[in-house]
């Protein structure tokens, strides 16, 4: 079989070289290298997709298989290492943040192949602020650009989208962007990807608190009634029946959580890998679900 693939991909390669030369004779656009190695990339690329499998009990990604039963319900992730990524390839920081933003579409349909329902992903921070202006407003129209024109794909693939975090300070263009992914999306129920935008772990806890005092005052419960149920369902994650993830992933060699999910995270599994994220594919994220797999989850108790 791998025989025949190789004699398959030769034949395309000398196929393609020969049309690059024809047309290059005849004084049409020629095809440039690198598409040609992106043209041979991605039809590997979807040869590979042919390997994966599911079965009753296994699904089975390349060499690896994973449990069903042991799959997480909500991975969570945190994207780093953009800029890095793009300095090191020498391109602009705002491609660096593409190339992020369509690592994720490919990350979260990945997930929801596998069976994971939830995945969230910690787009832009409270302290993301800070940074220079210029990225921020670049992030702000990436992030508009992308969830506009992804309408459509988040219907076809019946993927319900929710954006959570303080959306007071976001431009308004965004605002009504969110509202209408929001709108289109919201009936389904299988598959859910949550973006956090302008999210403080502490912010979200506060707020919790404010609204449990300010239900008091009025009220509508008492101090018997407070427990860890209320707060969860008062924390921006109670869009997702499961608010807690089961892993988080944060790449680029930073072994923190930065502020994000700071309830939600109480037991959660987490995976650090040194890779940037948009050179986090398929290979990485079943690396991550085989080391999560391999866990004893306890929970703080003794089995």
């Amino acid at each position: 079989m791998l025989s025949l693939l190789s004699s398959l991909l030769s034949l395309l390669f000398v196929f393609l070289i020969s049309c690059c030369i024809i047309t290059n004779h005849f004084s049409f656009r020629p095809l440039s290298l690198l598409k040609l190695l992106g043209v041979i990339k991605f039809t590997a690329s979807r040869d590979d997709d042919d390997h994966y499998k599911r079965d009753e009990g296994t699904y089975v990604v390349g060499e690896e298989e994973l449990q069903r039963e042991l799959m997480p319900r909500h991975v969570a992730v945190i994207m780093d290492g953009n800029r890095r990524w793009a300095k090191r390839e020498g391109l602009l920081t705002s491609q660096g943040h593409e190339a992020g933003a369509k690592r994720l579409i490919e990350f979260s349909e990945l997930c929801f192949k596998l069976g994971i329902h939830t995945v969230s992903a910690f787009a832009f921070s409270t302290e993301n602020w800070g940074r220079h202006k210029i990225e921020v407003k670049c992030l702000m129209s990436l992030i508009q650009h992308y969830l506009k024109s992804k309408i459509q794909y988040f219907q076809r693939e019946e993927t319900r989208v929710s954006i959570i975090g303080n959306l007071t300070k976001i431009p308004e263009s965004l605002r009504q962007t969110i509202h209408e992914i929001e709108e289109a999306t919201k009936g389904y129920k299988k598959k859910h990807l949550i973006l956090a935008i302008d999210y403080s772990g502490r912010l979200d806890i506060l707020r919790a608190c404010k609204s449990i005092v300010h239900k008091s005052e009025t009220g509508l419960i008492r101090e018997e009634d407070v427990d860890e149920a209320m707060i969860e369902r008062e924390l921006l994650t109670n869009c997702t029946e499961f608010s807690s993830p089961d892993l988080l992933i944060r790449t680029s060699g930073e072994q923190r959580i930065s502020n994000f999910f700071l309830w939600q995270l109480a037991y959660t599994e987490l995976f650090f890998s040194p890779v940037h994220w948009p050179d986090f594919d398929k290979g990485k994220l079943v690396e991550a679900l085989v080391s999560y797999q391999r866990r004893e989850r306890r929970f703080g108790c003794r089995v």
